[in-house]
Order: structure tokens, then sequence, then C-alpha cells
């Protein structure tokens, strides 16, 4: 074979192909301009971008989608689910822009200034856990199974009831329930249990909207209640506090812990973040849990250490510096949040046993 043959046949860069490395530049183009909605068909860029995963995805796993039996038949119910959901997926067309669930849950994961942008993303990790554990689901016995049918069942009435009721954000839930069952149909049990942490992570997509009120004003007030309890120490003895609003006693500064801050998104977005660390590094229940409970009180941590540094800033520098850091140094709260999940992750790895080495006996 000569040497052009063979470079041929070569990933062009560190293992990737030039397909794949296209690929790549289409789905980092496609993710940039799919939450520009001053741009017209954006969402045909995130379209392009799931599609170049998919592709990526398949590519990579070939030889152990290979060897899975049913390929045909999947593909037939999978097309016949997802568009189920495309044509009647969603009820409330009357107020909204297509009877897509597909579109209705885009434009929710799109609006300016919402809390779900995150959903974008879940997909794409979804797809790279699915990777990562391609040697491992290819090795569970495949054959058809109940439970993955009445998964589907039970996707099929929740779909059903929310589209009754008019709640997309159920027909959401039996759309990712009745996927996770095509799954089990084809594949079994063991499918089903080697593959439930990556679709678990489904969960993220869940839009939460005005639900998630209940839960803002008690973190707001959490947030501004202990930042009240750290100036009095010393930073800022004169601060005052009413509800969510922090001044002093001279109004030079006045700052309010807004639903931004309080804590909702950062909670959503550490806990995917703890959930995915926690499965990926360590095997115990108990230690996944950890993970996953810590992000409730990181969050809020993180947002505390913000805003004591805004006050800070702002007694000393006064009201203009301390805005200034307000909004454009939200990245501290993330940080303090991902820092304090490395170091717990590190804490629990510590815990673990050690694996026993035999010894290896003396030579004769």
């Amino acid at each position: 074979m000569s040497t052009n043959e063979t470079s041929k046949k070569q990933p062009l860069i560190s293992g990737f192909w030039p397909h794949e490395i296209a690929i790549a530049a289409l789905l980092l183009v496609g993710l940039y301009y799919s939450d520009r909605r001053d741009i017209p068909l954006h969402g045909i860029y995130y379209a392009a971008a799931l599609a170049a995963a998919l592709g990526g995805l398949a590519w990579r796993c070939r030889e152990e989608w290979r060897a899975l039996p049913g390929k045909i038949l999947f593909g037939g119910l999978l097309a016949a689910w997802a568009a189920l959901f495309y044509f009647l997926g969603n009820a409330t067309l009357g107020y909204g822009i297509s009877p897509s669930l597909y579109a209705w849950m885009f434009e929710i994961y799109t609006l300016p200034g919402g809390d779900e942008q995150h959903a974008l993303l879940i997909p794409f990790v979804v797809m790279v856990l699915f990777w990562w554990k391609r040697r491992e689901l290819a090795a569970q016995p495949a054959a058809a199974g109940w439970p993955g049918f009445f998964l589907v069942l039970l996707g099929l009435l929740l779909h059903v009831a929310g589209f009754v009721v008019q709640q997309p954000r159920v027909s959401v839930m039996g759309f990712f329930t009745g996927l996770y069952g095509l799954t089990g149909m084809l594949w079994g049990k063991h499918w089903l249990k080697a593959s439930f942490f990556p679709f678990f992570l489904f969960a993220f997509c869940m839009p939460v909207g005005e639900l998630a009120a209940s839960l803002t004003l008690p973190l707001r007030l959490l947030a501004a209640r202990i930042v009240e309890i750290v100036a009095h120490l010393g930073l800022a003895p004169d601060l005052l506090r009413v509800g969510t609003q922090l001044t002093d006693a001279q109004r030079t500064f006045a700052y309010e812990v807004a639903p931004a801050c309080s804590g909702i998104r950062s909670i959503v977005a550490l806990l995917a973040l703890a959930t995915i660390y926690g499965f990926v590094a360590f095997k115990a229940p108990w230690k996944r849990a950890v993970m996953m409970a810590a992000a409730v009180p990181l969050a809020v941590l993180g947002n505390v250490v913000r805003l004591t540094f805004t006050i800070g800033v702002a007694e000393m520098f006064g009201q203009d510096a301390g805005k200034m850091v307000e909004t454009k140094f939200g990245f501290i709260t993330f940080g303090v949040a991902i820092g304090c999940i490395y170091l717990l992750a590190r804490w629990l790895e510590k815990s673990e046993p050690k694996p026993v080495v035999p010894e290896t006996p003396p030579a004769a």
C-alpha cells in the first residue's frame, strides 16, 4: 500500500477523522446560534447541532451498533414515537407556535432571561455518556422485555393526560419515559438498567417555569439573611435588610436578591453537574446521593459569597463599583460551588477503601 493510500485511512489529528472535525465545527456553530432569537430560523441551527452530534455518536459507536439485534424495528418504532410528538405533541396550539412538542420545548428553553437554557446541552451530554458506556451496553444480553413495554405505555398515558389537560410539561415527561422504554422493549431489562443514568439526565430537560416560584422566594430570603449575618460580623455593620433588599443606613448602596440570584438557576445547573460527576466517579449509591444533595447548599453558598463580595466592594469603592461586580462577576457563584463540588468529590474518593494487592511470593 502506498504512503498516500495509508494517509487517507488515518485520522487527521489526535484520533479525529476529517469528517468528525467538520461535525464538531457544525455542532459548535449550531449551539452558538441556537438561542439567538434575533436570527431567523435559529432553531434550525440547534437541529443541525443535534444532527451533527448524532452523526458523530453513530460513527464512534458503529461497531457496537452493528452487534445489536432488532435495529430496523427499533428505528421504525423510534420514528413513530418521534412523529407522534411532532404532529400531536402540543395541545396548547392557540397559545403556542406549533403542534410540535419539540417546538414548544425549544421556545421555553430559549426564552430571554429564562432559567431553562441548560436543557439545550443535556442531549449532548447524554450522547457523550452513551459513547462512554458503549462497551458496557453492548455487553448486555439483548432480549425483548416487558418492562420496556410498560414504560412505553406509561409514557403514552402521560402524554394523553398532558394533552387533555393542556400541560405540555407532562407530555415532555411522557416523551422521555417512552423513549427509555423503547430501548427496553427491544433489548431488555439489562439494557434498561445499564442505560438508566444517561436517560435519567433528561429529567433536567423538564421545564420548571412558574413551578419554581415556591422555591425561589425562600432561597432569596435565605441568601439575604446569611449575607446580613456575615456583614454584621464586621464587613458592613450598618447593613439593613428588608425582605430580599439589602442596603446601608446612609443609602449609599442598595441591592436586591433578585430571582436570578435566588439560586434556582444555579441549583439546576449544579445539580446536573454534581449528578454527572457523582455517577461517573462513584459506584456507591450513597456517594452519588451525597453529590446530588450537595448542589442545593453549594448553590446558596456561591450566591452568598458573590453578594458578600459585592457589598464589600460597595463599602470600599461605592455603589457603582459594587454594581459592576454584581453584573460582571456572576461566575463567582459557579466558581465557588464548582470548587466545593470538586473538594467534596476528592474527600469521597479518599474515603473509599484501597484495593488490597496480594503480595508476590518470593522467588524460589
